[in-house]
């Protein structure tokens, strides 16, 4: 028996499946117990694997997903935003908009839960297996800029491209020079009906001619997102001033 069960620890190392070489035995003497069929008894035990397996592939894309913290729709303060639509939010978070490569927009004051909202979507997204990339919008451009420099541009622009879910969070605390505007417009040009992007910013469309420098170069980036896009303008109050206020009285 000591032979057998080394062999099957050995056959479970080599497929990889650690957990079937712990959980084995144990499942086999339940089911003794429970009296039920072999393949009954496989099902379990492959599906404990699974379990596990698929935990970790979904921790594995959060960390690459690179979010700044980690935020969910039920965390999210509807009541406190009123003006958000929350019905077309949970619509958005059953991540439809992604198979049409339709984008998300975010315009808003400091504090009204732009981000959070950006980042909850995301984890949806990532735990339903798809590829999702965040990043602050300044460390975009300098990535961008980097991979320019060394003439390596074309190919950081196809593995973008890739990217379900590319979220550009903080667009418009910083204007851009003109050279780092070309490289934000061939990077949404690059994606533009193919993937979906979600943006957060504190500039009305408007303003983004001052973001990027140039009037023509903003409109053309805004022709691309808005083309396919799910604009929210969130004027509510911060949630940092409620969370200080809140702090306050206690």
């Amino acid at each position: 028996m000591n032979t057998m069960d080394q062999s099957i620890k050995e056959y479970c190392k080599i497929l990889s499946l650690p957990v079937v070489a712990y959980q084995y035995q144990h499942e086999a003497e339940e089911a003794v117990k429970a009296k039920i069929s072999y393949q009954e008894y496989l099902y379990k035990v492959l599906q404990q694997q699974i379990i596990v397996r698929i935990d970790n592939s979904v921790n594995t894309k959060i960390k690459k997903a690179r979010f700044p913290f980690i935020a969910t729709l039920e965390g999210y303060d509807f009541a406190y935003q009123p003006k958000v639509d929350e019905k077309l939010i949970r619509e958005l978070a059953t991540l439809s908009f992604l198979s049409q490569a339709k984008n998300i927009i975010f315009i808003g004051p400091p504090g009204v839960g732009k981000t959070h909202l950006a980042v909850a979507i995301g984890m949806k997204a990532v735990k339903a297996r798809k590829r999702v990339l965040m990043y602050a919008a300044e460390d975009l451009i300098n990535e961008l800029t980097a991979y320019e420099v060394s003439n390596q541009l074309p190919a950081f622009l196809d593995t973008l491209s890739r990217i379900d879910l590319l979220i550009i969070d903080e667009l418009g605390y910083l204007n851009l020079s003109r050279q780092s505007a070309a490289l934000f417009f061939k990077l949404i040009s690059k994606r533009y009906e193919k993937t979906s992007t979600i943006i957060t910013s504190n500039k009305a469309f408007e303003e983004w001619g001052d973001i990027f420098a140039d009037d023509v170069v903003a409109a053309a980036i805004l022709d691309r997102l808005l083309h396919h896009c799910y604009p929210f303008f969130i004027q509510g109050k911060s949630y940092r001033l409620k969370e200080m206020m809140g702090k306050k009285k206690e």
